[in-house]
């Protein structure tokens, strides 16, 4: 390796490398990648040291702890393998170990949260093998497919096990938040067993009064008998949001699936159904009219009513009073879905932006990468990585680094111990 470090002052780290950028400029690129992944796995080494012990005895919740040797051990960063010689710890009596290192620097598995962050948000958007071609190819960073698929799983076994005790905090919102919109869609997936099942998502936007987002919480739930822990998760997040925002008007937007409405009714104020559903009994309407007609004049009317229905205010009112008074030859029998639908059509209205960034098909899309059958619990590895990438990461991946230690055999001791104080050596 040519890099080295010249110089440690506290938490300042001075290196020094050297870098061939003779020949092609590909060649030179690739060499400059090389370099700073040596710089970084140098500098990430440092950083990983000053979380360590110095081999004096601790006290945890009242009981001493006596460090052994110090042992090499190898950490996977976003720049590579580094090896780190550090202290373990336990107790006289023998029984778990406890290593500080790994406490302080919250480490997730063997990865550092950084490089965890990066395989799990990849991971929710890619299979395992994309994955691993993608950090050795843009990243210079070779990796496993078993290493990513390992981690993603304990990323994603620590989101499941805190799921229902976690609240996160709504970031501040400098302006006033009039709508808040709540939006829910499901997509079959194949099972093992050859069954479809129905993985759900869900989305609750505030906008402000200019009609313009300004934060969104997602749900993601994997297939489930009932969408029980699905829906008391969403009744979790929209009792918080309405608390927050109890003047806001609570609008809902989904497809036509009664199951969605049954649940939404109970929280919004309107319900709205989306443009791409409500557009099918235009479609159907097209069909209607124009059957045994030229495909473009078909085309062509279409086009133009979808676009009424989309940038109108209140397209969907229009078409139904024209089709309902007679206005086209045929129409009333294509129109008869449309006119009985109890909600209304607003295509640029709250949560219609917000929910594809979740959706189910988005989930079913997502999970079709892995190019094969899922099990249930992989299924639920994949969503609650996804649901972590748009919420836990985004929102405060600190914070889910810092609760991910609770996976630690000794995090319940950790967690009752106020203080680590180094205790006097006998």
């Amino acid at each position: 390796m040519s890099t080295r470090v010249t110089k440690c002052n506290g938490t300042t780290v001075t290196l020094e490398t050297t870098i061939d950028v003779g020949g092609p400029i590909l060649k030179a690129e690739e060499a400059i990648l090389a370099a700073s992944n040596e710089m970084g796995a140098a500098a990430t080494a440092q950083a990983l040291k000053r979380f360590d012990a110095d081999g004096e005895p601790i006290t945890i919740g009242g009981v001493k702890w006596y460090a052994k040797q110090p042992k090499d051990k190898y950490y996977q960063t976003p720049y590579g393998e580094v090896l780190v010689k550090r202290y373990i710890y336990q107790k006289a009596g023998g029984g778990k170990i406890f290593c500080p290192l790994e406490q302080g620097a919250r480490i997730l598995r063997n990865a550092t949260p950084r490089f965890a962050k990066m395989v799990a948000h990849k991971l929710a958007q890619e299979a395992a093998l994309d994955v691993q071609r993608d950090l050795e190819e843009n990243h210079g960073r070779p990796t496993s497919k078993l290493l990513v698929q390992e981690l993603g799983a304990y990323a994603s076994a620590v989101v499941q096990a805190r799921e229902e005790n976690w609240t996160y905090a709504t970031p501040p919102v400098e302006v006033e938040i009039t709508a808040v919109g709540i939006g829910m869609d499901g997509s079959c997936l194949l099972m093992c067993e050859g069954q479809w099942r129905e993985a759900m998502a869900g989305s609750i936007s505030l906008y402000d009064r200019a009609g313009e987002r300004q934060h969104t919480i997602y749900v993601g739930a994997a297939p489930e008998h009932g969408k029980e822990g699905f829906c008391a998760r969403m009744e979790r997040e929209i009792a918080h949001v309405k608390a927050l925002y109890p003047q806001a008007r609570q609008v809902g937007i989904a497809d036509g699936a009664k199951s969605n409405w049954d649940f939404l009714g109970r929280h919004v104020d309107e319900q709205i159904l989306d443009f791409y559903h409500a557009a099918e009994y235009v479609t159907q309407a097209a069909d209607a009219l124009f059957d045994g007609q030229p495909a473009q004049r078909r085309r062509d009317w279409l086009d133009e009513h979808c676009a009424v229905l989309k940038h109108e205010w209140d397209g969907a009112r229009q078409l139904l009073v024209q089709w309902q008074g007679g206005g086209h030859e045929g129409m009333e029998a294509g129109a008869a879905p449309a006119a009985r639908r109890e909600h209304p059509v607003f295509p640029e209205s709250p949560a219609s932006d917000a929910l594809p960034a979740l959706s189910g098909h988005g989930v079913a899309h997502r999970l079709g990468r892995d190019r094969s059958r899922l099990q249930n619990s992989d299924q639920a590895t994949l969503v609650s990585l996804r649901d972590a990438l748009e919420r836990r990461w985004r929102a405060g991946g600190p914070e889910f680094a810092r609760v991910a230690i609770d996976a630690h055999p000794l995090g319940p001791v950790l967690a009752q111990a106020r203080t680590v104080r180094r205790a006097d050596r006998r």
